[in-house]
């Protein structure tokens, strides 16, 4: 476990225990305290020998040690769930304090952060290293945050913007992939749209309970408590417009990727039918001259008198046989659209009119939105 202090607003860290950090929580004066509580364990995972026993689900603490919200100093059993693993998105309002389990994206992976607000105190509690609330803590001295309400708010902007920065760059990377697909489709391209709708889903699952339990306590909190002052509203309003539109940007990734996934399987069946056009034509050339090869090859009587001589047999054999080709190249080449058989321009052309209908669909999402 590594306990940290910070000092406000000077924005000093200084390394401490538990008691420690207890005591600078009983102090007066608004200090932050962080906890990383170390990788969080495995579902059925044993703790290594000489190790830190792993904590229980559900907060509480393994037989014999002391539960974190009392090392704390906190009476009330609500907290009881502050450090617990696997804990699931919450937001809870008791007595002046906010406890709340937010959602953080760090790098791939989607880490649970345990906050506890009050107006003197900001708990983390954390397993692991996390990149947000490290850059968090050492933009302190430069931000000087006004109160303890807007420092818990630019932690919180710093968690959604980690989403919408995330679902930005994979809807410019669906983009280009789809972009590519048209020019020139590549197996690598399906791998990356694959992992990318794997992330989109991923952001959905991770941010959509956030979304849902931070506008109910919002919007409860702005119903049930008419004497908030205005500057803490409009930190209210903020996050809301921030939630929303993190959550336009994961709708409009998962859009996106549907939509390339559909390009893909449109240009895979255009594939799949010139392959079987291009066996068409084969198979109308042949067929007749199989039919007729067979047909004359036949050991009749009237067959043997029939082609007794060169001449009928240079008339029937290879004069039908010719016929039937040339009949079945008319209506091939001449009756058929058979220009779009061929793989250079009229292709190109047929990709610029899905591309010029891709973007006008493109802009009237636009202007929809």
């Amino acid at each position: 476990m590594i306990v940290s202090v910070v000092s406000m607003p000077e924005g000093v860290v200084t390394r401490t225990d538990l008691p420690g950090a207890r005591e600078r929580l009983a102090a007066s004066d608004f200090v932050i305290v962080d906890i990383d509580l170390g990788e969080e364990p495995e579902p059925g995972e044993e703790p290594e020998p000489g190790g830190e026993p792993a904590p229980v689900p559900g907060g509480e603490s393994a037989p014999g040690e002391e539960p974190l919200f009392r090392g704390l100093g906190l009476d009330d059993e609500a907290w009881k769930w502050l450090g617990g693993p696997r804990e699931p998105v919450r937001v809870e309002y008791r007595e002046g304090t906010v406890g709340c389990v937010v959602p953080v994206l760090d790098g791939s992976r989607v880490v649970h952060v345990h906050l506890l607000a009050s107006e003197h105190r900001l708990v983390m509690v954390h397993h692991g290293p996390v990149e947000v609330i490290e850059t968090f803590v050492g933009r302190l001295p430069q931000d000087r945050p006004a109160d303890p309400a807007a420092t818990v708010f630019l932690l919180l902007h710093g968690a959604l913007e980690g989403f919408r920065r995330a679902a930005s760059q994979a809807l410019l990377e669906v983009e280009d992939i789809e972009q590519a697909m048209f020019e020139q489709w590549e197996p690598r391209d399906v791998q990356r749209l694959a992992q990318l709708r794997r992330r989109a889903a991923q952001l959905h699952r991770a941010f959509r309970p956030y979304a849902a339990v931070a506008q109910e306590f919002l919007a409860r909190r702005g119903l049930a408590h008419r004497e908030i002052p205005e500057e803490r509203r409009a930190l209210h309003r903020l996050h809301e417009s921030t939630v929303r539109l993190v959550v336009l940007e994961i709708e409009s990734l998962r859009d996106e990727t549907r939509r390339a996934a559909d390009s893909y399987a449109s240009l895979v069946a255009d594939r799949q039918n010139l392959v079987i056009n291009r066996l068409a034509i084969v198979s109308v050339i042949f067929l007749p001259l199989s039919f007729l090869t067979g047909f004359f090859g036949m050991n009749f009587g009237f067959m043997s008198t029939l082609m007794a001589s060169e001449k009928a047999f240079l008339a029937l054999g290879l004069g039908l046989q010719l016929c039937a080709l040339v009949v079945a190249m008319y209506f091939v080449l001449y009756r058929t659209h058979w220009r779009q058989l061929r793989g250079g321009g009229p292709d190109d052309t047929a990709d610029r009119r899905r591309r010029r209908l891709l973007q006008a669909g493109r802009r009237a999402d636009g202007e929809g939105s």
